[in-house]
């Protein structure tokens, strides 16, 4: 118990001594997939399905997965049903088709096929009057039981009789491979997997009985296709994440001020008071200053300045966490040119 008092103690002492403060900012993205700019229309294709020629083999893993392939062929369904959902919810294309065929297959047996000729996919894109083709090359799930007994009791004539249930527990992995062909460069924009692990359990008196009580797989499966669907559709959107940056609030009474304005979100007051200390004759005081001076620039928008702000902060004053924040700084532009770029794409 003393041990964590003084643990507690330490901790209230370090927050109080601490030179810096932390801010939160939003920060957003540029998507993971770049779409050219003449892409305005595609198609959507699913060909996860096994071939003929691969349907022994095929048949083999199943069974070793414990899948069926209606429950496989709805998977791959819904897969397709929440990548369209997802990209007519963005608004991204001009003209989205979703192609019902079985002329397009895969290898099966859960193995991520090599990739469709570029004749085939030119041949899809002039056929539909599309610039891309989106492809869902796998769906494939795995299955694992494990039985157990479980003590209970069961109602007759006689009152309440010893009994042994037996409880099932499954853990499938669902599994989605995706790839975006570009037939206007003749270059696959991406290749990806994505997965998901679901758990299921059930209790029977028997167990055929407690299968039975797994019957929710089926629709809890359905369910992560069309997820994996829906998140694999963002990956041509730009996307918001929050990040953290340390501020100095300790070296002179105005940075204690410019504390207090900051906690209120006074920032552009707060900046003021940083300014006027970037000529302080305390070296330590000016140079938390230029620091403090690249961080409200980076949350005005002003990634030049803040860059600039950073290295007189590590260069003149030698301010060592300046040196990490230059090259978050300048990853951050390069990312930003980047995000411009994909939304003017997305503009023309």
């Amino acid at each position: 118990m003393k041990n964590l008092l003084y643990l507690f103690i330490a901790i209230v002492l370090f927050s109080s001594c601490s030179s810096t403060n932390l801010v939160f900012i939003s920060v957003k993205e540029p998507a993971p997939v770049t779409i050219p700019g003449y892409i305005k229309s595609v198609a959507i294709v699913n060909r996860s399905i096994a071939s003929d020629e691969n349907k022994v083999l095929d048949d083999i893993h199943r069974v070793l997965s414990l899948e069926s392939k209606k429950l496989l062929e709805e998977g791959g369904k819904a897969c397709i049903d929440g990548l369209h959902d997802e990209m007519i919810a963005n608004n991204r294309f001009e003209n989205i088709v979703k192609l019902d065929t079985t002329e397009l297959r895969s290898f099966g047996a859960g193995v991520f096929p090599s990739a469709l000729s570029w004749d085939k996919v030119e041949k899809i894109c002039r056929e539909t009057k599309t610039d891309a083709l989106f492809s869902l090359e796998l769906f494939d799930t795995d299955s694992k039981l494990n039985y157990g007994a479980v003590p209970a009791s069961i109602n007759t004539v006689f009152g309440k009789v010893p009994a042994v249930e037996t409880s099932v527990s499954m853990n499938t992995l669902v599994k989605t491979g995706w790839r975006m062909y570009d037939p206007g460069s003749r270059v696959i924009l991406d290749e990806s997997s994505l997965s998901k692990e679901l758990q299921f359990s059930g209790r029977g008196i028997n167990p055929v009985a407690a299968a039975e009580a797994l019957i929710q797989k089926k629709e809890a499966v359905k369910q992560a296709g069309n997820a994996a669907g829906h998140l694999y559709a963002t990956k041509i959107d730009p996307y918001w994440i929050r990040v953290s940056r340390d501020y100095f609030v300790r070296g002179t009474n105005n940075f204690k001020i410019a504390k207090r304005k900051a906690q209120t979100g006074n920032w552009d007051e707060a900046g003021k008071l940083w300014e006027r200390e970037t000529t302080n004759s305390s070296r330590k005081a000016a140079g938390r200053a230029c620091y403090n001076m690249a961080i409200i620039n980076e949350i005005n928008g002003d990634l030049d300045s803040a860059i600039q702000w950073a290295q007189k902060a590590y260069e003149d004053y030698r301010i060592k966490i300046a040196l990490q924040y230059i090259n978050i700084l300048r990853n951050r532009k390069a990312n930003d040119a980047l995000l411009t770029m994909q939304t003017n794409n997305f503009n023309k």
